[in-house]
């Protein structure tokens, strides 16, 4: 771990180094809406669910996974834990389009304005709008991507939801 910095009450700012701006954009986001978070840096890299765990050092089922799909054209991203997979039914279901599928690269960026394995869930400028699996509900924190495959933040669930404006349901595959 490079750097630790607390979000909410005090002023959250880079511990080592300059943060890219894509890093600046979620850590800005959390300090405009006052929550209680925590944004780290981690040498090894959090690009997968298992590294960010690793790097965190929590549950996987903590790690909070941020797909991008392709709603019949419309963008959506889809909250789930580290330890499961969307599916893709539901998603289309919930949302009332006749296919989801997941996102291009190219489509993940430019919707999300984040690079595919460092999308945070805020801000998001070309989602029309966000699901969350309501597992995710259970934990006391969780860890989302903040803007680059080496950087995590740690809120409450409660606080995801809010800043999202996401939608809580049944999002995930079931296990095989």
């Amino acid at each position: 771990m490079i750097a630790r910095a607390p979000v909410g009450g005090g002023t959250l700012q880079p511990v080592a180094g300059s943060w890219s701006e894509a890093v600046e954009r979620v850590a800005s986001y959390l300090r405009a809406a006052g929550v209680n978070a925590r944004l780290e840096q981690f040498d090894e890299g959090t690009p997968t669910a298992e590294a960010a765990a690793r790097a965190v050092g929590c549950a996987l089922e903590q790690i909070v996974k941020s797909l991008v799909f392709d709603c019949d054209g419309r963008a959506v991203v889809v909250l789930v834990p580290g330890n499961r997979r969307a599916d893709s039914r539901k998603v289309a279901q919930a949302l009332g389009c006749s296919r989801a599928r997941v996102a291009t690269a190219e489509q993940v960026e430019r919707v999300t304005g984040f690079p595919p394995g460092a999308v945070a869930p805020f801000p998001l400028p070309g989602v029309e709008c966000v699901l969350l699996e309501r597992r995710l509900l259970e934990h006391e924190v969780v860890w989302v991507g903040a803007g680059s495959a080496h950087h995590m933040a740690a809120l409450g669930p409660s606080d995801l939801v809010r800043l999202t404006r996401a939608k809580t349901m049944d999002a995930v595959a079931e296990a095989a």
